[in-house]
């Protein structure tokens, strides 16, 4: 296939074991804007040209829930427009992540690619990679309408 059929993946959804505690996590630490929020169970996110939803794993299952030794999703990643701007994301999450229920996974790193990364994790363990990526940095997104 020579041109794609889509125009990105531009959407993530997680299910949750708390969704206030995740909505906290989401909204405090990476500035996420609540774009609809149909019920008290579910809430859709957007920084801009993305969409990330967040879904209460239902009470009938929570009970039965065990989380996997390991994590099926590796990351979900936040790009970011220099590696400055990676220290500096580090430097301001960094001190906040244990009180809204995250952690730091690995501290910033320099990749054999020329990208430049940190890990840290949500309050159920999804790992969300901080990245420079030089190609991906770059572009520019726009909104119509």
């Amino acid at each position: 296939m020579s041109v794609p059929l889509h125009r990105g993946l531009r959407h993530v959804a997680l299910r949750v074991t708390n969704l206030a505690r995740s909505r906290a996590f989401y909204e405090q630490l990476l500035g996420m804007k609540v774009v609809w929020e149909p019920d008290s169970d579910n809430v859709y996110f957007s920084s801009g040209p993305d969409n990330f939803a967040l879904h209460q794993i239902p009470p009938f299952e929570l009970a039965a829930y065990q989380p996997l030794k390991g994590q099926l999703l590796d990351h979900v990643g936040v790009i970011l427009e220099s590696p400055e701007a990676v220290d500096r994301m580090y430097q301001e999450v960094e001190p906040r992540l244990q009180q809204l229920g995250g952690q730091v996974v690995k501290p910033p790193k320099q990749h054999r690619d020329g990208s430049y990364s940190f890990y840290f994790s949500d309050p159920d363990g999804n790992a969300i990679q901080a990245l420079y990526e030089p190609t991906i940095s770059k572009l520019e997104f726009t909104r119509k309408g």
